[in-house]
C-alpha cells in the first residue's frame, strides 16, 4: 500500500513576519531617538563629541556579539560563553602579542581559536546532545578558568601601539570601532537574510524535523550558528583587548546578558525562527543610551538593571501574544 503524496510531503516551516518585525524596529528607533532628544536636553554633556564617540564605541562592541548571539537565538538555541569568549580572546591576544608576533598574526590566531571553540559548542551539542544552554554555560565557566590560569589572576599589558591605537582613531570622525560593526553587520546581513544559508537558520529555529525532513542539513547549520557567534564574540574581544590595552581573563564578565537582551530588545524571538541583524544593533544602541544617560544624570546603576528587564518582559510578552495570534 502506497501513502499519498499530501502525507509524504513535510510541513514547511512558518515564515516570519517580517512587516511585524519592520513595525518593531520603527518603534525601536523612535525610542532611541526620544531618548537621546530627552538626555541632550537633560544634560549638556550628553551631545559632546566626546561622549558621543564613546556611546558608539560601547555600543559598537555590544552590536558585534548581539549579532553573533542573534544567529544562535534564531535557531531556537542560547550561547551563554561569548562574555568569557571575550576574556579569554583579550589574553589570547595580548599573549600573542608579548611573545612578538605580528599584529596581524596574532589577531589571525586568535579568530582561529574563536572559530574552535564555534566548532566545539556544535559537537557538543550536535553529537553529545546536550542542551545549547548547559553546553554554553560550562563552555563560559572553563574559559573563565583556564583565562585566570593563563595569566595567574593578573593582567597582560599591551605595549604594541600599532594595535592599541586602532581602537581610539576616527575616520572622518566615526570611531574605528562602530565601522566594525558596519564591516560584520553586511556580511552578516547577506548570510542570514540572502543567503541558502540564512533560510535555513530561520527554518531550524522554526521546526526543525520539518526542515530535516525538507532536506536541510540541520546539524550543519547549528555549526553554522554557534561558530558565529563564537566568531564575533572573540572578534569583540580583541577590540577590547586594544581598546583598554591589556589582556584581562574577566573582560566581558554579565556581556552575554546585555547581547541576549539587545538581541531580544531588537525582535528576535526566544522561541527561534524570528530575527534580523539591524534588529540587535538598535537594541545595543537602547541598552548603551540607558547605561550611558545614567551615568550623565548621575542615577543609581542598578536602575540600569531594572530598565533593561522591563524592556525584555515587555517585548517577550508582545512576542508571545504575536505567536498566539
Amino acid at each position: 500500500m502506497t501513502s499519498s503524496t499530501e502525507d509524504q510531503k513535510p510541513a514547511a516551516p512558518v515564515k516570519p513576519n517580517t512587516g511585524l518585525n519592520f513595525l518593531l524596529s520603527l518603534t525601536l528607533l523612535g525610542l532611541l531617538l526620544v531618548m537621546w532628544l530627552a538626555l541632550a536636553l537633560s544634560t549638556e554633556t550628553f551631545w559632546t563629541g566626546v561622549n558621543f564617540s564613546n556611546l558608539m564605541r560601547q555600543a559598537a562592541l555590544w552590536a558585534i556579539i548581539a549579532i553573533g548571539q542573534t544567529f544562535v537565538i534564531i535557531t531556537a538555541g542560547i550561547d551563554l560563553s561569548v562574555g568569557a569568549v571575550i576574556g579569554f580572546s583579550s589574553v589570547v591576544v595580548a599573549m600573542l602579542l608579548q611573545a612578538g608576533y605580528p599584529v596581524w598574526a596574532s589577531i589571525a590566531l586568535t579568530l582561529l581559536m574563536g572559530v574552535a571553540i564555534g566548532l566545539f559548542h556544535g559537537f557538543g551539542i550536535v553529537k553529545l546532545g546536550l542542551p545549547p544552554f548547559i553546553m554554553t554555560l560550562a563552555t563560559m565557566t572553563a574559559l573563565r578558568g583556564i583565562g585566570l590560569l593563563m595569566t595567574n589572576g593578573s593582567t597582560i599589558s599591551i605595549t604594541v601601539d600599532e594595535f592599541t591605537n586602532f581602537s581610539r582613531e576616527s575616520l572622518f570622525g566615526i570611531p574605528n570601532l562602530f565601522l566594525m560593526v558596519i564591516l560584520v553587520a553586511v556580511p552578516a546581513f547577506v548570510l542570514l537574510h540572502l543567503s541558502r544559508w540564512g533560510r535555513y537558520i530561520f527554518a531550524v529555529g522554526s521546526n526543525a524535523e520539518a526542515a530535516r525532513l525538507s532536506g536541510v542539513n540541520v546539524k550543519a547549520v547549528v555549526y553554522l550558528a554557534y561558530t558565529v557567534s563564537a566568531l564575533l564574540a572573540t572578534f569583540a574581544g580583541i577590540l577590547t583587548a586594544s581598546r583598554i590595552g591589556v589582556g584581562v581573563a574577566t573582560t566581558g564578565d554579565g556581556w552575554e546578558l546585555q547581547s541576549i537582551a539587545s538581541s531580544v530588545i531588537g525582535g528576535t524571538s526566544l522561541f527561534g525562527a524570528v530575527g534580523s541583524i539591524h534588529g540587535p544593533l538598535i537594541g545595543s544602541f537602547l541598552l548603551t543610551t540607558i547605561a550611558n544617560g545614567a551615568n550623565l544624570l548621575n542615577i543609581n546603576p542598578f536602575w540600569q538593571r531594572i530598565i533593561t528587564g522591563g524592556l525584555i518582559i515587555v517585548i517577550v510578552y508582545f512576542d508571545q501574544m504575536r505567536r498566539k495570534k
